[in-house]
């Protein structure tokens, strides 16, 4: 339920409830204040009947309105005067005071008053009437506050709009981080209630961007440590084989499975500095305009050699476009993307390289003929160390599963997307990969 919409129905039931409260307690103080107003006027009319000289032998009968009803009567019980509508029987006790009797169809409130001579005066008034006016002067003042109640509502609704508007700000300044953004929030000038989440959700954003830079440094100075090694391990097992050779030995089996070992350590060591040095949140990147097709055809010159050894065929298609981004960032996505393409597209395929400008955006699209890759695999092939089939993929090509990391972190540097579909290319034994990078035109920074 909407904190909006619930603190507006619990203030306005509070608010309706005190209101029906107080309207009660006003009804009855309202009415008790009636009925002593109108005893006071039957009162009243029943002393100025007595201030009145009447001395008659036959009745007279006065006008009234409907409201009140009067008779006077003698000493002795004769009707000296009335109203036209009481009766010429007796109403009302015969002790002063009040009381309430029944006649002519309705209900009254009697006041007895004994005047000087032993004259009886006897006032009358309709009790639905006098409740009816009654009820009309605390309606009058009960209807201001119903009406009230929807503009209490709407000025509710927009006070507590305003009062959750810093909730809205923090929960917008966290729907549109980036995953990789760890920065502390920056809301301005918090309220004292948001205070407290504001303080806990920097704190944890703060463990896990040293948990993250723990996790990054030791990859990093791990996979530098090892080139050192590693290289001195790889030139004394050359220079072993260089030796074999000089002295027309023939080299064994294990010498050549330790070279390709050796490589294959060496290739990891590398891809795993390149995919913590190109992380979207600490990668230095240097903007400027590059032509993505003319880069194209500098890597697939410069990787041409191993397409050669294999006889596979590459083609370069499209035309110029321009884009802003990192140079180094972006030969190292087009290393990868083409390394992948020889790496599991068999001898004699073919690889096609597409570079356009289409509908405000620059499409990369890398084909080959290669196996492929199944449909449910494709999300996880951008994580780290992971590879379809494992070390037992069908291809038989080593490899680490960090070369589609790498190039996911540089689409994300360059705000590109990132799809994988089924080459056009392939045959149904063999259906390819085809990677897509789509980069914006405008990167904004």
């Amino acid at each position: 339920m909407s904190i909006r919409l619930f603190l507006l129905v619990a203030l306005l039931s509070t608010i309706t409830l005190v209101n029906f409260i107080a309207a009660l307690h006003g009804y009855r103080a309202s009415m008790e204040e009636a009925q002593r107003l109108f005893d006071r006027q039957i009162t009243g009319t029943a002393l100025l009947l007595a201030a009145l000289p009447i001395d008659r032998t036959a009745p007279l009968v006065v006008e009234e309105n409907d409201l009140q009803a009067f008779q006077v009567r003698s000493a002795d019980g004769q009707l000296l005067m009335r109203s036209d509508n009481a009766p010429t029987t007796p109403i009302g006790d015969v002790q002063e005071g009040f009381s309430e009797q029944n006649f002519s169809g309705f209900r009254w409130r009697v006041y007895n008053h004994s005047a000087a001579g032993g004259r009886s005066i006897r006032v009358a008034e309709r009790v639905d009437l006098r409740f009816r006016l009654a009820d009309e002067v605390v309606l009058q003042s009960v209807m201001p506050i119903l009406f009230g109640l929807p503009v209490a509502g709407l000025l509710i609704w927009l006070v507590i709009g305003r009062g959750l508007a810093s909730l809205r700000q923090l929960a917008s300044e966290l729907r549109h981080k980036r995953a990789e953004d760890l920065t502390p929030l920056t809301l301005a000038a918090p309220p004292e209630e948001l205070l407290p989440l504001v303080r806990s959700t920097n704190a944890l954003l703060e463990r896990l961007q040293a948990s993250f830079e723990r996790e990054r440094r030791f990859s990093a100075d791990a996979a530098h440590e090892l080139r050192t090694p590693i290289a001195a391990i790889q030139v004394h097992a050359d220079n072993l084989a260089n030796l074999l050779r000089a002295n027309d030995a023939a080299a064994p089996e294990s010498l050549r499975q330790l070279q390709e070992s050796i490589s294959r350590m060496a290739h990891l060591v590398e891809q795993m500095l390149n995919l913590f040095r190109v992380t979207p949140e600490h990668y230095p990147a240097r903007f400027e305009p590059i032509d993505l097709h003319r880069m194209a055809r500098e890597v697939i010159t410069e990787l041409y050699p191993a397409f050669a050894r294999r006889g596979q065929e590459i083609e370069l298609q499209g035309h110029a476009a321009i884009i802003r981004g990192d140079r180094f960032a972006l030969v190292l996505l087009l290393q990868n993307l083409l390394n992948n393409a020889c790496k599991y597209t068999p001898e004699g395929g073919r690889v096609v390289v597409d570079v356009k400008q289409q509908e405000g955006v620059v499409l990369l699209r890398v084909q080959d003929s290669g196996p492929g890759m199944p449909a449910e695999e494709r999300e996880r092939v951008f994580e780290r160390f992971y590879r379809v089939g494992g070390d037992r993929h069908e291809s038989r090509a080593p490899g680490c599963g960090l070369g589609l990391s790498i190039v996911h972190h540089i689409a994300e540097l360059h705000q590109a997307r990132v799809s994988l579909d089924t080459s056009s290319l392939g045959c149904q034994q063999s259906p390819g990969l085809a990677v897509s990078v789509i980069f914006p035109l405008q990167v904004s920074k």
